[in-house]
């Protein structure tokens, strides 16, 4: 399996091997296919996360549970991946969004990274013709039970809990789409854009260690990475796959799926709690 993360010079040097693919979405609601059509890198289709990368969302599962292995693997024929191509997966946020593919892909068996430095890690004018690719065959293959996780697995005082949001959002100092501010009781909040450096390139190896480990992630511990709705919480997942440690888990249904119950408990502030 190819690492997790893409050089721009590797990519440069391997353009014609891979399908590029833009996954930009915002939180905020503007939309991810007007800023592709605006301007994209050369030969990159567009991947609609609502549309391929997500079920319907819902208190039950959250606001991006895994689609149905047919929907994505529907949604990559058309866009002309294929079983035996490599994914180079970029948008405008370090990656944070593009994760969710690549995670995806992977686990799934297939070939995909990261574009370190995303959309500002082209090196050429944009491009705004969207690529008319020919379908191919994409199979379906279930998600892994062995990489996720659920409600009790992320409660779990055995289990490394990773909070992938903003330190703010994991205070509770705001909540801007999810049902109750906070976080689950005992996890850490390790910010998926933390992993990255000043100009969104992800930051060492050893940096990235240091970080896990003062997460309380050692050799040998069961991850669960978690975030709003299942997609950021895909960054860590992959930037623990580049520092070398151990596979974590997805919780797909993250904090739109645990605070959507008044039952659960709450934690706020900087601890665990």
């Amino acid at each position: 399996m190819m690492p997790p993360v893409a050089d721009p010079a590797w990519l440069r040097a391997h353009r014609e091997e891979v399908v590029l693919a833009d996954v930009r979405w915002y939180l905020d609601g503007r939309s991810g296919r007007a800023a592709y059509d605006a301007g994209h890198l050369p030969g990159a289709v567009f991947v609609d996360l609502d549309r391929w990368l997500a079920a319907p969302g819902g208190p039950a599962g959250g606001r991006h549970p895994l689609p149905d292995p047919a929907v994505f693997a529907q949604g990559m024929a058309a866009l002309g991946i294929g079983d035996g191509d490599t994914v180079v997966a970029y948008d405008d946020a370090g990656g944070v969004v593009a994760a969710r593919l690549v995670w995806m892909l992977r686990v799934t068996g297939h070939q995909a990274a990261l574009l370190d430095g995303g959309l500002a890690a082209g090196d050429g004018p944009l491009e705004r013709v969207a690529p008319d690719p020919a379908p191919a065959v994409f199979t379906p293959r279930p998600w892994p039970a062995e990489r996720l996780a659920d409600v009790a697995d992320a409660v779990d005082p055995a289990a490394v809990v990773l909070d992938a949001r903003d330190p703010e959002r994991y205070r509770g100092d705001r909540e801007p789409v999810d049902p109750r501010a906070g976080h689950v009781p005992g996890a850490v909040n390790v910010p998926c854009r933390a992993n990255l450096d000043a100009s969104g390139r992800f930051r060492p190896v050893e940096e990235l260690r240091r970080t896990f480990a003062a997460a309380g992630v050692t050799g040998d511990s069961d991850v669960v990475s978690y975030c709003g709705s299942g997609v950021t919480a895909c960054h860590n997942l992959l930037a623990l796959e580049l520092a070398g440690l151990p596979e974590g888990r997805l919780y797909p249904g993250s904090w739109s799926q645990y605070s959507a119950d008044p039952d659960r408990p709450v934690a706020v502030g900087d601890r665990p709690g």
